[in-house]
């Protein structure tokens, strides 16, 4: 039997990752929950990201990553005061880190890196809109419901670059986003 190839495994990987996510998601019912899942994934993506700024040699995964940092720094601060606000109770450290480690991306090196983590880029920001959409149209919470409109847009946006990021680096090209 041979070994898959790096693509394959971060496909395989991708699948375990979002089928953690979607449980996740799905149970969200609850403000606090919401919260949870919310910051559990904006998490994710910030390690993602600083893992990319390690790893790349592109300029426009290194530009993208900066930007992903950035912007979901900026949603978990503002996730934080909510929940503060309302008294809601936050996941302890031990247990965000336990769901962040099912949502980190698999450590690979180069191109292969790039090709993986704009592939998965894609795959969380999908997930993560409609996680938001979902709390924007239906949440319990006057507060949640602004913070997922909010948000929307920017994740809306990351979507994009991340899919116009993976067809570039997917087909090899040394194209860089334009902002």
């Amino acid at each position: 039997m041979t070994t898959p190839c790096a693509p394959k495994r971060f496909v395989a990987g991708c699948a375990v990752v979002y089928a953690v996510f979607m449980a996740g998601s799905a149970a969200a019912a609850s403000p606090a929950e919401f919260v949870d899942e919310a910051s559990a994934a904006g998490i994710a993506e910030i390690e993602n990201s600083r893992m990319a700024i390690q790893k790349t040699t592109s300029v426009d995964i290194n530009s993208y990553a900066v930007e992903v940092i950035r912007d979901h720094t900026d949603a978990n601060r503002d996730l934080k005061e909510i929940a503060h606000k309302q008294g809601w109770a936050l996941a302890t450290e031990e247990d965000m880190l336990s769901k962040v480690k099912n949502m980190m991306l698999q450590v690979q090196e180069g191109a292969s890196f790039d090709v993986a983590y704009a592939a998965n880029q894609v795959t969380t920001h999908e997930d993560a809109i409609a996680l938001f959409k979902q709390e924007a149209q239906q949440s319990k919470s006057a507060e949640l419901k602004a913070f997922a409109q909010k948000y929307l847009p920017k994740l809306e946006m990351h979507l994009e670059m991340a899919k116009k990021l993976a067809a570039a680096h997917q087909k090899g090209d040394a194209a860089t986003l334009q902002k």
